[in-house]
């Protein structure tokens, strides 16, 4: 494996360099070839597979064929230390995620980009120290990034959870801004020492630094923008990950870091414009995070029966579902499906209006009802079903709030005006499935429930699906 095949500027290049070359070429077309997959809901399983199976070659020939700058190969020690450790985690991972409920998914992933994280602040925590490295810019960057999204996903692990609620944002974004600017500070006096070794112990100012900017950085935003932080904190663990991989001059390191920094700089983009939302105004805004009841319009809630909803229901002709954190919360998506194929076998078209932003995180809905083996043509996103509200006799909403509130449109002092919404409004009749009156994970009011076309039913939702397909299948 170590022969020679040539020599090229004082460099030598071997069998096992060239195997290993390649190796992480095709790691990077399985990463490639993974994210396109993962870009439908239909083959997101295969996506996961080949993704997987690209680090995993990259992983193995690392193990077998990579060598440091003094061209010595991992020791045996080494390798048994980093297999006994790849094999702990990975049982651990399948344990905990074969464990986890859907309601947990967000939370989950949160854990998962934390740990991320970590891995890289802690290679560049390791490296700093090492004196053939070359790379301290890059080596502190690393650690700096991979800090704050360890303890920022923590941070948001703990919101999404109901275990840490929110810091006020009128000053927290100037204390963020001052912490930001010491970190540059910082790491610009590191760099500028003739022995940037000899003052380590900054390193760990600078480490410590930069877990309490993730915490506090994390801290003041609000529950509506939370599936933004995930993916801009997911984006944030890819670019450490790449960081890392320049410290070891490993390519399969590099390539994977960049696509997932990427990938997730591209959904957090995209989650702001379905926001009409900037970047800096989800970082510094702490929107959702405060209990206005502007747009509380007062006026009578009036609740509709069981019996009343299945007979509008089963002579409709088209029925739109709005599911929100409420189903997942009530594990109601097998049951919600089961109302679907009924009405449907009746003559009504039932679809899925999904709000970008519905659930906790990027894509919780569908993968939530994709579970449930809803169709996935029948997912529409919110752009499309605004377009048929109008001729839409029932929208049934199942515990959602903020992304079916008109204050977005109708009221300038809202905290969401301006955020695009299902204008579930505007269809013919609105049944809305609630345990109660309270507010949803924004905290404002939502005036759809006082208008003259909505009916309330309250109760599990699971539990009132269940008794409306037990009332229509009597019709």
């Amino acid at each position: 494996m170590d022969k020679i095949l040539t020599t090229y500027n004082g460099q030598e290049f071997t069998v096992g360099g060239a195997i290993l070359e390649f190796s992480y070429l095709l790691a990077a077309i399985l990463f490639v070839y993974g994210l396109k997959l993962l870009s439908r809901p239909e083959t997101a399983r295969k996506g996961n597979f080949w993704a997987a199976a690209g680090m995993v070659l990259a992983m193995i020939t690392t193990l077998l064929l990579h060598t440091d700058a003094g061209g010595n190969r991992i020791g045996i020690t080494n390798a048994v230390v980093i297999i006994i450790t790849v094999a702990a985690g990975s049982v651990l991972g399948l344990v905990i995620s074969k464990r986890v409920k859907m309601t947990a998914m967000p939370q989950l992933v949160s854990f998962f980009n934390a740990t991320g994280g970590l891995a890289s602040a802690l290679v560049g925590l390791l490296e700093f120290s090492n004196p053939h490295n070359q790379s301290l810019l890059v080596t502190l960057l690393g650690l700096i990034v991979g800090s704050i999204a360890f303890s920022g996903s923590m941070i948001a692990y703990g919101k999404l959870d109901g275990k840490i609620g929110n810091m006020g944002a009128a000053y927290m974004k100037y204390v963020n801004f001052l912490i930001l600017a010491g970190l540059t500070v910082l790491t610009i006096y590191i760099l500028m020492q003739p022995d940037p070794h000899s003052v380590g112990v900054f390193v760990y100012i600078l480490f410590a630094a930069a877990l309490i900017y993730g915490v506090l950085f994390v801290m003041p935003i609000g529950g509506a923008d939370m599936p933004v932080v995930i993916s801009l904190l997911n984006s944030l663990t890819g670019i450490a990950a790449a960081l890392a991989g320049f410290i070891y001059s490993n390519e399969a390191m590099i390539l994977g870091g960049i696509l997932v920094g990427a990938a997730g700089s591209i959904l957090t983009l995209l989650m702001c414009k379905a926001m009409n939302r900037s970047l800096l105004s989800v970082i510094i805004g702490g929107f959702g995070g405060g209990s206005s009841a502007e747009g509380d319009e007062g006026g009578t809630i009036k609740e509709i029966s069981v019996s009343d909803a299945a007979i509008l229901l089963a002579y409709s002709k088209k029925v739109v579902v709005v599911p929100g954190y409420g189903l997942a919360v009530a594990q109601a998506q097998h049951t919600v499906h089961e109302l679907e194929k009924l009405l449907e076998s009746k003559g009504v078209s039932v679809k899925f209006g999904i709000h970008p932003v519905a659930g906790r995180m990027p894509g919780h809905l569908n993968v939530l009802l994709a579970e449930a083996d809803v169709s996935y043509d029948k997912l529409v996103e919110m752009d499309e079903i605004n377009k048929e509200m109008e001729t839409t006799d029932v929208v049934i909403v199942v515990g959602a709030n903020d992304v079916v509130n008109p204050s977005a449109n109708d009221h300038p002092g809202s905290p969401i005006y301006g955020m695009p919404i299902i204008n579930a409004e505007q269809a013919k009749n609105v049944i809305v499935m609630k345990r109660g009156m309270g507010k949803g994970y924004a905290g404002i009011e939502n005036p759809l429930f006082f208008r003259d076309n909505t009916r309330m039913l309250f109760g599990n939702a699971k539990d009132s699906i269940q008794k409306l397909v037990n009332e229509v299948n009597t019709l």
